[in-house]
């Protein structure tokens, strides 16, 4: 094996953080399923963060993988290929706001990002195609999340766990929604600014690092956030999941408020 293949390897061999993670996230699952743990509230917060910072290495390995297959061989070098976030160019933007959000507000905020040279990728399809793989990501997340739902496969799920879902699939959907945005900054705008002229382009370019922000401030208007939400409420109940499912899996997981007691409730059908 020579030397470059070997090192090509290397930069994309999974790397131990998220390993690390995963294995974080497997084990608080099997606690919530089993009802392991003493304060099932602790093991819903370790399970739903940890898939939800596995889904956000996964949202920007999907970026930069669809890069790679589109010319840029550089995102190999930087590490983008071994889901590690220590990796990502602002891992604060990536995984510490995002998690903070979700333990603040219950609201998968979307992450910031790999940088990808856009110079050595000839298409727009191919530039569209690299900024969608992203947010594709959080929806498939969600569809995996619900698929216990809409498959009427709940028969033997612990309760807890079943919420623990119903929350973890609000955090995909809402991720998705606003990662589709097209808003400066975001997935969506980056979908269509291959098709967008040059000078609407040069125009919107310095609003860009901005657009997040803008997003989150929107949102705090009662208005936006209502439509925003009776938005989310439609695709989660499309899918299965109800608003008891969402309110007690976030319930479980801010167990910092006191883990509620449930196990003599009937959900209903």
């Amino acid at each position: 094996m020579s030397s470059a293949t070997a090192r090509r390897r290397g930069d994309s061999r999974i790397s131990p953080v998220f390993l690390g993670i995963a294995a974080v996230t497997a084990v608080a699952g099997w606690a919530v399923w089993t009802d392991f743990a003493a304060a099932p509230g602790v093991a819903v917060f370790l399970f739903v963060t940890g898939a939800w910072v596995v889904s956000l290495c996964l949202h920007e390995y999907a970026h930069a993988r669809t890069a790679l297959h589109s010319g840029d061989l550089s995102v190999r070098s930087k590490g983008y290929l071994t889901l590690d976030p220590l990796k990502y160019t602002h891992a604060l933007l990536s995984i510490v706001l995002p998690v903070l959000f979700v333990i603040m507000g219950g609201i998968g905020l979307p992450g910031g990002a790999v940088y990808i040279e856009r110079g050595r990728i000839h298409g727009r399809w191919k530039h569209s195609l690299i900024s969608a793989a992203g947010p594709l990501t959080n929806v498939l997340f969600a569809v995996v999340c619900t698929a216990p739902f809409w498959l009427d496969g709940l028969d033997g799920v612990p309760e807890t766990f079943r919420y623990a879902l119903g929350f973890l699939a609000l955090l995909q959907v809402t991720a998705a929604i606003l990662n589709f945005l097209p808003v400066p900054g975001l997935d969506g705008y980056g979908v269509i600014e291959p098709w967008l002229s040059y000078r609407i382009r040069r125009q919107v370019e310095p609003f860009a690092p901005f657009g997040l922000l803008a997003v989150f401030a929107v949102l705090w208007i009662p208005e936006v956030n209502q439509w925003f939400f009776d938005v989310v409420d439609h695709v989660l109940n499309w899918l299965g999941v109800t608003e008891w499912d969402r309110y007690w899996g976030r319930a479980f997981y801010e167990f910092w408020k006191g883990t509620p007691e449930i196990r003599t409730v009937t959900v209903p059908q």
